[in-house]
């Protein structure tokens, strides 16, 4: 599995980028976000999604390529969803930005996601319906700086909290409660160091 490819810019355009390293250009579809994070650099770092399409006289292996983690997480999950396919899911990274997606969904605002080309009422509600804790529990909604409307709180370091849930993962559990149990302890507590962090999360992890 490609976790990320960085090299040279050798070719951009909304729709797809091509990264140059050790001498292969990797063509990769990105999102219009990722088009405007880019664009302009020489060097850039692409977070991978790897898809492979069966059927037909030949299969096709497609790279999706990210700005970012987060905007990648979104995609992923989006994809998980019914109804939207790669796509689709591209799409609506192009159409609104991840933090206003993430809005949307946390706060079930049907009309800002039926607004994307090719998303219906029933999908915009399927969205809402099956992302909305995960987007909450998997910690891209801190990150984005998005809350549902009834909630309030202080900002998190989103550095240590990953270094928390990559350590918590490495250690065997679950990336969605251990991402849940570390944000709540960097609620309440935003100054712990990574590894006090970690110690406090085994305590509480179920």
């Amino acid at each position: 599995m490609i976790e990320y490819i960085k090299g040279e810019l050798a070719e951009l355009t909304p729709a797809q980028a091509v990264v140059e390293t050790g001498g292969v250009g990797y063509a990769l579809n990105i999102s219009l976000n990722t088009y405007s994070a880019i664009q302009g650099r020489k060097d850039v770092k692409l977070y991978v999604h790897e898809s492979l399409q069966t059927g037909g006289r030949d299969d096709n292996y497609t790279f999706y390529g990210f700005a970012t983690r987060r905007e990648r997480e979104l995609y992923r999950l989006l994809i998980t969803v019914s109804g939207v396919g790669a796509n689709t899911a591209r799409t609506m990274l192009s159409s609104i930005t991840p933090a206003e997606l993430c809005n949307a969904i946390a706060n079930g605002d049907e009309k800002l996601i039926k607004g994307v080309k090719g998303i219906g009422l029933k999908t915009a509600q399927r969205i809402i319906v099956d992302l909305k804790d995960k987007i909450m529990s998997t910690g891209i909604a801190e990150e984005l700086h998005v809350a549902a409307s009834h909630q309030e709180g202080p900002a998190i370091d989103t550095g240590i909290r990953d270094e928390a849930v990559s350590a918590m993962t490495m250690l065997g559990f679950a990336p969605v409660p251990s991402a849940k149990v570390v944000t709540a302890i960097l609620t309440e507590q935003p100054a712990l160091a990574v590894e006090m962090v970690v110690k406090e999360a085994l305590k509480r992890i179920k």
